[in-house]
């Protein structure tokens, strides 16, 4: 009896005209296995206890370390302070140019891979303020502490942002945030403590597990433009990453569950922040938009078209859509 309600929920969802991927959440194991920045896996337990006590997690924001690179120090970072004007007025941030943020995951920090490729990918690309978050003081917690964290941090970054908008005028329009897994759920709540204010908000294979169903996970009002990239994501079985639409455009890369010569649900999560940095280059990565899971699956979408990723603030655009991508770089 199960399976055919099982069956019926998904022959409904996938008949439904009009917009797309209806919430459905998945079933996860109660271990799971879960990367560090190095891609190495490790057990979580979806049941265990958090490490620290709720006020001892909330306060961690005030770790928060802002990592700033540009053209004149692309390999070495500047340290800029929230409420120290002096550390944004002596570094080399110019509040003419863009501001891009970059968040790593779990088990996580400044000196994870992530950072460095979609740093040097702007760099390369023009003249940008890149601030690298390392929240990894409460990333090195287990799984379900370091989740529920996660909006409090997030909150951190836009506290601090707004201190940088206030202190250099730099404006919220040349500001974008990006996201990795954990990260991408942190960034969406800094931009919600800023009311949506900043240009784009990109999560990177939202992380899935304990997220779902949380009031706290990205979503559409974190920014002017919110984009999600999906590469792990399951129907039934929770990978992990969120495998639902969530933001105002949700691009499931070959359909968002897994990738090309990918072996591991590992290897598919991070191939959102390879994908997003070689769009940052060369921008060329274009979603189809789908009416239903059907053609998502599929592969016969034939919507509008929308670039995925990319570097541009201005961007927008809404709906879901299915990117196919090459085997290997630039994808």
């Amino acid at each position: 009896m199960r399976a055919a309600i099982v069956f019926i929920v998904a022959f409904a969802a996938y008949s439904a005209a009009g917009p797309v991927i209806e919430e459905q959440v998945p079933e996860y194991s109660r271990f799971i296995q879960f990367p560090d920045g190095n891609e190495v896996p490790h057990t979580v337990d979806l049941e265990e206890e958090l490490e620290l006590e709720i006020e001892e997690i909330e306060g961690h924001a005030a770790n928060n370390l802002y990592q700033l690179f540009t053209r004149l120090n692309p390999d070495s970072s500047q340290t800029l302070v929230i409420n120290d004007a002096d550390s944004i007025h002596n570094s080399n941030f110019n509040p003419a140019d863009p501001t891009v943020v970059i968040a790593h995951g779990w088990l996580s920090n400044q000196e994870t891979n992530l950072n460095s490729v979609i740093r040097d990918a702007y760099l390369e690309k023009g003249d940008y303020n890149i601030i690298v978050l390392d929240w990894s003081r409460l990333a090195i917690r287990n799984y379900i502490t370091a989740a529920r964290g996660v909006p409090a941090v997030g909150r951190g970054l836009g506290q601090f942002l707004r201190f940088l908008h206030e202190t250099t005028g730099a404006p919220y329009t040349s500001m974008h945030l990006v996201g990795f897994s954990l990260g991408a759920h942190l960034v969406g709540n800094a931009g919600r403590e800023l009311e949506g204010a900043v240009a784009r908000v990109t999560g990177l294979d939202p992380a899935g597990p304990l997220w779902y169903t949380s009031s706290d996970r990205l979503n559409s009002n974190d920014g002017v433009y919110v984009e999600a990239i999906h590469t792990d994501g399951g129907y039934t079985v929770g990978g992990l990453g969120i495998g639902s639409a969530i933001a105002d455009a949700d691009f499931f890369a070959n359909g968002g569950a897994s990738q090309p010569l990918c072996l591991t649900n590992i290897c598919n999560h991070n191939r959102a922040w390879r994908y997003f940095a070689a769009t940052v280059s060369y921008d060329h990565l274009t979603g189809r938009e789908c009416s239903n899971i059907l053609q998502l699956t599929l592969n016969t979408c034939r919507g509008q078209s929308l670039n995925m990723g990319n570097a541009d603030l201005t961007k927008s655009g809404s709906g879901t859509y299915r990117v196919n991508t090459a085997r290997r770089y630039p994808y």
